[in-house]
Parts: structure tokens; sequence; C-alpha cells
């Protein structure tokens, strides 16, 4: 069992890890370095944190929900797709070892920190390709589906930057406007995470008081950037996260 001190420390990051999730993303590249940091072995860090930032992600689905309803038919095609991946990913995850999953930790805390970098830029790319009524047809379609499956095995897998990767397919693949888009993002990186984590309740590598304060704090930490959402600037809060995941993933190759 940990120390109290370090359940308060992995709670207040929870907080901050709901609110940047709310805000701009990301929340994974603060909240699993700390996982590791007290302690847990990588992947069962990466299990707990799974289950622990579930909730957060919850209200922010409900939140577009007016938008997701025009998005029914499209959430039809992908979820099994994202269903698909996100057991996939789960699978992979609890296969590959200890050792083999803490050397491929530095490449994807880079790239998910890359991404988080670069989301800004995508979203104008996609809003302008909105703006131009691209129509994306059948076979946009078929690969989009299996690009979606990729990433949603990914999101199985470790997670930060599902959501960068979702939303740069469907935007290509769909002619809809980056409000919709964002909303059938929302929906199938929910559906990959909550795929994932069921099957890792049966995985017994989940640290349940832990994933349990940190969901209680993310859920918290969540609602409270929907409330900061229109007072405060994302792209502040995401630089600061982004800053932090290149730096953990230098410890980690450092380390590794």
């Amino acid at each position: 069992m940990l120390p109290w001190f370090d359940f308060v420390l992995l709670g207040f990051v929870a907080v901050i890890a709901g609110m940047m999730n709310a805000l701009a993303g990301g929340g994974t590249l603060l909240t699993f370095p700390i996982l590791t940091a007290v302690g847990l072995p990588a992947v069962v860090a990466n299990v707990t944190n799974t289950l622990a930032l579930l909730p957060g992600t919850v209200g922010g689905t409900l939140a577009q929900w007016e938008e997701m309803k025009t998005q029914a038919r499209s959430l039809l095609f992908y979820l099994p797709f994202a269903i698909a991946g996100g057991l996939i990913g789960g699978i992979l995850l609890l296969n590959s070892g200890e050792k083999t999953f803490r050397q491929i930790v530095p490449f994807l805390i880079l790239m998910a920190s890359l991404l988080l970098a670069a989301q800004d830029r995508l979203r104008a790319l996609l809003a302008r390709r909105s703006a131009k009524h691209i129509n994306g047809g059948t076979s946009s379609r078929a690969w989009s589906a299996a690009a979606v499956l990729v990433a949603a095995v990914y999101g199985g897998y470790f997670g930060a930057g599902l959501g960068v990767i979702l939303l740069s397919v469907l935007g290509l693949a769909l002619d809809e406007t980056l409000t919709r888009l964002n909303a059938l993002k929302q929906s199938l990186a929910f559906c990959v995470n909550a795929t994932a984590a069921v099957f890792f309740i049966f995985s017994g590598q989940v640290v349940w008081p832990v994933a349990l304060v940190m969901a209680a704090c993310s859920l918290f930490g969540g609602w409270l950037g929907g409330k900061l959402a229109r007072k405060v600037k994302p792209a502040s809060f995401r630089w600061i996260v982004v800053s932090i995941g290149i730096g953990v993933a230098i410890i980690y190759f450092i380390k590794g």
C-alpha cells in the first residue's frame, strides 16, 4: 500500500489531468509518469491510469451530445473498429511484458507530446478543409476505418494523443464541420478507452485504491475544466503539458 502523501499527490495530479483533458487533452502525460514515480510498474501504472481517467472523459462526451446526435451513422460505422482496436491494444499491453513496455514508453510519450503540440495547427487545417466542402467517398471510408482501427489499438495500448490521431483521420475522411468532427472523435476515443478499461478490470493488474482516488479526482478536474473553458486559454495549459511530456520522455530515454 502506498503512503497517504502519495495518494494526495496522485489525487492532485488527477485533478490537473482531468482539467487538461477537458480543456486541451494530454492528461495521461501527467498521470502516467507520476504513477511510475511513486513505484508502480509501468504496465500496472498504464492499466490503472486507463481506469482512473475514464470517468473524466464522460463529461466531455456528454457535453457534445447535441453535435453527436448528428453523427450517429458515422459513429455506428466506426464503432466496431474502435471497440476491436481498444481490445487488441489492451491485449497487446498485458502481453508485451514490463521490460518491452518500458523500452517503448519514451517513444510513446514523445510522440504524444508532439501530437499535442501540433493540435492547433491540425485543427486549423481541418477547419480550412471543411470550408472547402471536400467530400469523402467509399474508398475514403474504407481507409479511414482501417486507420481508426490502428489508432484504437494504440489507444488501448497507451492512449495519450489518441484524440489528435482520431481527429486527423476523421477530418480527412469526412466532410463535416470541425465541431461535429470533434464530437465524433470524443465519442470514439471514449469507446476505445472504455473497452480497454473493461478488459483491464479482469486483468488483475489494477491498483484499485489508486484508481478509485484518481477517478474521483479526475472527474472533479473534468468538471472544473469545463467551468474554466471560457475563462482560460487552453493553449497555455497545452504547452505546459507538452513541455512536461518532452521532459519526461528525455528522462525515460536517459534512464532506459
